[in-house]
Formats: C-alpha cells, sequence, structure tokens
C-alpha cells in the first residue's frame, strides 16, 4: 500500500479552492481532424493531377514521336523521286508529277502536295486553295532548304504536317507537303482521358469515405479519451476508459486508466491521512481545552488538582508537539534531493543514538545489547540516518516487555549496509505486517497512546530509506517480539 507525503497533507485543499484551468478551444482549421482530413485530400489531389496530366501527355509525345518518325519520312521520300525525274519543275509538269506520285506507295489517310520553286501547286488531289488551305509561310521556309514539321491534336485527331524542300543539282525546284489526320489514335487519346478521369472520380469518392471513416474511428476514439480526462479534471478518479483495440490509442486508453488508478488510491490515502492526522491533532487539543476549562469553571478547585491538571496539560501539549515534529519530519524528508547526501557513518550513528536511548531503556528496565561493524558507510546525511535508527530503536523500546531486551547489530556484507532491530516486545500480529509502516497505522491505539507513539514512527522510517534508495522489513520472531531489517548500498569512493 501506498504511502503519501506530509506535503500532500499541507498542500491539500477543496476542489472548491483549486482555480480551474482554462481550457483553449479548437478553431476548424487547427483542429487535427481538420488537418487531417486536408492533408490527405490534398495528397490525393496532387496524385490525380499528376495521372491525368503526365500519363496523357507522355502518350500524346509518343503518338506525335512516331508521327514525326513517319509524315517526315514519307515526304522525302516523295521528294527523291521528284529528284531523280526533274531538274526543275514548272506547269508542264503537273501530269507527270501526278504519275510519279501515283505510282509510290503511299501510307493511306496521307494528303499529298507538291509546288514548284514559286511556290505555285502543281500536284493536290484535293484541289485546295494555296492562300486559304495550305500554310504559305512554312512553304517559304522549306524553298530556304528548310525540314519543316507540325505536330498539333486538334478536335480529338492528330493533325501532322510535314514540308521538305525538292532539291536538284544544289537548288531547290519545289516542296512536297504531306499532311496527315489521324482520327484513330486521337480516339484513342480521349478515350484514355476518359477512364482516367472517371478513375480519378472513384479514387476521390473513395478517398473521402475512407479518410471520413478513420476519421470518425480515430476521433471517436480521442473524444472519449478528452471526456475522459474532462471527468477526471473534475475529480471523478474512478473513470475508467477500457478502450478496445492493440494501438497507440489503446496503449494511450490503459496508461490512462492505470493513471486513474493511482489518482484514485492516492486521493483515498489522502482523505484517510488528513483524517487521521486531524483525529491525532484533534485528540490532545480537546484534552488540554477540557482540563482548562475544568480548572477555569471551578472556582473551588483545590491547588494540588490544579497542579495535577496542569501537568496533564502538559503531557498533552508534548504529544502534540511530538505528533507536529513527525509530520514536519515527513515533509522535509519528501523534500531531499539525492545531491545533498554524502557518506555518512552507520557505527557511528547508531553509537550516538543508543547514548541517547540509554536512559530511557533504563527507565522502562530494558537491556540494551549491541553488535556494532566497522566499514558500514553509506551514501546519506546525518539527519536522515539519525531519523532511521531513532525511530526503529525509541520503537522497540515503547512496545516492549517490562525487563525486556534490545538487540541492534550492524553488519557489512557484499557491499551491502544491514542494520538489525530486535526486540522481545508483544509484537505484531503476522496480517498487520504489511501495513505497519503506513502512516497513523496502530495494531493497538489504546497502547500506542499509553506509550506515546503517534503512528508515524515507522512511516518515517520507511520514507526515509525508500529515499536513500534501501529497503527495510518487518518479521516475526519467535518466541516473541519484531525484527526490522534495513538494507542500503554500501558507499564507495
Amino acid at each position: 500500500m501506498d504511502t503519501i507525503s506530509g506535503a500532500d497533507f499541507a498542500l491539500s485543499h477543496n476542489k472548491a479552492d483549486i482555480p480551474a484551468r482554462n481550457v483553449r478551444k479548437l478553431k476548424f482549421f487547427s483542429s487535427i481532424r481538420t488537418k487531417f482530413a486536408l492533408t490527405f485530400l490534398a495528397i490525393v489531389a496532387v496524385v490525380l493531377v499528376l495521372i491525368n496530366t503526365f500519363f496523357l501527355l507522355v502518350t500524346r509525345d509518343m503518338i506525335i514521336s512516331f508521327k514525326e518518325q513517319l509524315v517526315p519520312v514519307q515526304a522525302a521520300n516523295i521528294g527523291n523521286h521528284m529528284e531523280e525525274t526533274f531538274v526543275s519543275l514548272s506547269e508542264e509538269d503537273t501530269e507527270t508529277v501526278a504519275q510519279i506520285v501515283s505510282a509510290l506507295d503511299i501510307a493511306g489517310g496521307m494528303q499529298i502536295a507538291i509546288t514548284d520553286a514559286d511556290g505555285t501547286v502543281l500536284y493536290d488531289p484535293e484541289g485546295r486553295s494555296l492562300q486559304e488551305d495550305f500554310p504559305t509561310h512554312h512553304i517559304e521556309t522549306a524553298l530556304n532548304m528548310y525540314d519543316v514539321f507540325i505536330p498539333r491534336f486538334h478536335d480529338g485527331a492528330f493533325l501532322t504536317s510535314a514540308l521538305v524542300p525538292i532539291v536538284s543539282r544544289g537548288e531547290v525546284i519545289g516542296v512536297v507537303y504531306v499532311f496527315d489526320m489521324d482520327t484513330d489514335q486521337g480516339e484513342m487519346l480521349i478515350e484514355m482521358q476518359d477512364m482516367i478521369r472517371t478513375i480519378s472520380i472513384i479514387v476521390v469518392i473513395f478517398s473521402m469515405v475512407t479518410v471520413t471513416l478513420i476519421l470518425w474511428s480515430v476521433m471517436r476514439r480521442v473524444d472519449k479519451i478528452m471526456s475522459a480526462i474532462e471527468s477526471v479534471r473534475e475529480g471523478e478518479y474512478s473513470y475508467l476508459i477500457a478502450m478496445k483495440g492493440s494501438d497507440e490509442l489503446a496503449q494511450l486508453g490503459d496508461e490512462f486508466d492505470s493513471l486513474t488508478g493511482k489518482l484514485r488510491e492516492t486521493d483515498e490515502i489522502r482523505r484517510r491521512f488528513v483524517s487521521d492526522a486531524s483525529h491525532e491533532l484533534k485528540t490532545p487539543l480537546a484534552s488540554i481545552r477540557l482540563l482548562a476549562d475544568s480548572i477555569l469553571q471551578n472556582k473551588d478547585i483545590k491547588r494540588e488538582t490544579v497542579m495535577e491538571f496542569i501537568g496533564d496539560i502538559g503531557m498533552e501539549a508534548d504529544r502534540l508537539e511530538r505528533t507536529t515534529e513527525k509530520l514536519m519530519s515527513l515533509t522535509r524528508l519528501d523534500g531531499q534531493h539525492s545531491n545533498e547526501l554524502v557518506r555518512a557513518d552507520m557505527k557511528y550513528a547508531v553509537e550516538a543514538t543508543l547514548r541517547m536511548l540509554r536512559p530511557l531503556a533504563s527507565n522502562r528496565g530494558l537491556i540494551l545489547r549491541s553488535a556494532l561493524a566497522e566499514g558500514c558507510y553509506i551514501r546519506a546525511t546525518d539527519d536522515l540516518v539519525h531519523h532511521v535508527i531513532f525511530n526503529l530503536i525509541e520503537n522497540a523500546i515503547k512496545y516492549n516487555q517490562p525487563d525486556g531486551s534490545v538487540y541492534v547489530r550492524l553488519e557489512a556484507i557484499d557491499k551491502i549496509v544491514v542494520l538489525t532491530v530486535k526486540d522481545r516486545g508483544v509484537g505484531v500480529p503476522e496480517e498487520d505486517i504489511p501495513y505497519i509502516f503506513d502512516r497513523f497505522y496502530r495494531v493497538d491505539k489504546a497502547r500506542s497512546r499509553e506509550a506515546g507513539g503517534s503512528g508515524l514512527g515507522l512511516s518515517i522510517v520507511k520514507d526515509t530509506v525508500t529515499e536513500l534508495g534501501g529497503k527495510v522489513k518487518a518479521e516475526r520472531r519467535k518466541g516473541g517480539g519484531m525484527s526490522f531489517h534495513v538494507i542500503f548500498d554500501q558507499y564507495e569512493e
């Protein structure tokens, strides 16, 4: 069973005395769920934009690259045949040009036109107008001995034009113009675009549904934790989340339940401590008031009785002083820091304590015996060591049998220091041993008060030993009495 410090008693307040903390209000865009949803949807949007643009652009560029290998080659092939046949071109060669083109293996769907060196159309089965249908500035570029390639995508079709100069004996005698209109590839690209758009819509809908479900699942559990925190903040320490699952939120819920369990246990200990402390302080105060009132209200009281009452008042005041001093000792223990600890000689401290308590033992007819080894050094302070030794030996003296004995042994074994205090008193029932280190715990309250005990001595021992990193245990002795063992690590330079 855990104990709480004297500081908890000093700092205990009512709930009304504790100012409520201001809890910030969440704004829409500062909420985790909003940030998560917007981030997720932004990532999906970026991916979909890339899919809708990258793949379409790549496909379009592949088709154009294929056309660039096909149409200009076809135009160059026609130009080569013209070069082999003509030294120059004129309108008189129109029929011959038509015969040559007809004899060539032209890919289906391509439109052919041939001009002379002046740009006059000599061959055009479509009968188009030079000014309206031919790219005259591109023809001029070709007449200057430059190849021209013009790809574009329009109205669902790939429109590809290639112009190649016809050169004979180093001079340009005309231009071959090849035009290709490919609707099949255009339809394929449009179908791919529609398919990707449909997939994108499906992905958007699926993503929205998915993020909604994820947010609902996660935030529902987060809201449950927030609600639990609010309940605990209001003082409902018995609140448990019992979070299902095996993820981080489930672990957080388990930690929260463990924390509330500790808070509940601590609050119960605090309440019991405050109740016990109030009772311990109230009893001597009530006795002092009763005795003082008896003196004040009885004018004919005898001097001997007054002196007896005053003596009783002094005894109750001493008891009150001892209780408050031990409460203050517990408070000071809670404020100790390990960096204040130095090397402490346990043998010297035990010998000093035995000298101090020997008169008390003699008044009770007890024998103090000891066996103290050399070199028993621990990391502590003189005050902390005194708390442990004094309370153990004083406790053994107060709760001993008349004409009994107290035996103190100090030894160093395998780099540990062991302090043992044994008595021949009435002992403690086995079922009460786990609780004797609790504050204000008494096995026999009437006998403890008669012996002058406050119920805090063993609590001081336990808290001090724990503060120093040691261990303390108690056990019944065969034949009656108790044996207390305190174990510390031996001090090493």
